[in-house]
């Protein structure tokens, strides 16, 4: 039977089954027993809308109400429905206000409950759909580093070094020590070029010197 003759055939019988159903504390599988295919499925697009229209505490009572005889696709619906919801409010308030807002402030944005909030920011990071987006942002990282890869080729010192690190062929203290022995003498075939020889030189030397090494140098080496 379809929706539109579902309503038009016994509409106020299926709204008292269900006026009866929300009456109860809570709903169980066994209180849908003599519910058949069609009845089901109205009922639930009622509590959809009743969810859609609900906020705060109501809302919370409604889904305590069905949460033994919700199917696990809508639990997760709803999950993903607070987590947006959440997350979009907390980046607008700290956009306008500069700061991290409040959860009062966060269901005044949302609509949704204080209580519902909380228990949200309290557990979501253990939760099967947060788990699946991290792992999904993991998958990404062998483009993400493509990409670093292909700006370090093509002469970014910023992106080589960040690259380099990523991978591990370089850290801070392989770093400081090829700075370290740099600082200390440079070597061209024979001629070793130390501190105290620099320290001789005249500044008219210097800058011949520094004018040779720009020259032989990648572009944005020396401001490095």
């Amino acid at each position: 039977m379809k929706k539109k003759e579902l309503v038009s055939a016994s509409l106020s019988g299926i709204d008292k089954k269900i006026a009866v159903l929300l009456g109860q504390k809570k709903i169980s599988m066994e209180d849908l027993e003599n519910f058949d295919i069609d009845e089901r499925r109205y009922f639930g697009e009622v509590c959809t809308q009743m969810l859609e229209v609900l906020k705060d505490e109501q809302r919370d009572i409604l889904l305590e109400k069905i949460e033994a005889c919700m199917p696990a696709g809508n639990r997760q619906q709803i999950w993903e429905y607070n987590h947006q919801a959440i997350t979009q409010a907390i980046s607008r308030l700290t956009l306008r206000y500069g700061c991290m807002p409040n959860k009062t402030d966060l269901a005044d944005e949302t609509g949704l409950s204080r209580q519902t909030i909380t228990k949200h920011l309290k557990e979501y990071k253990t939760h099967p759909q947060y788990v699946e987006e991290m792992e999904q942002f993991k998958m990404m990282a062998p483009e993400v580093m493509a990409n670093l890869f292909r700006l370090a080729v093509r002469g970014d010192i910023r992106a080589a070094r960040l690259y380099l690190d990523t991978v591990g062929v370089t850290n801070n203290q392989q770093r400081n020590t090829i700075v370290s022995n740099q600082n200390n003498y440079i070597q061209i075939n024979n001629t070793i070029l130390s501190q105290e020889n620099l320290k001789r030189l005249s500044a008219e030397q210097l800058n011949q010197i520094e004018s040779v090494v720009a020259m032989v140098l990648p572009e944005g080496v020396m401001a490095g």
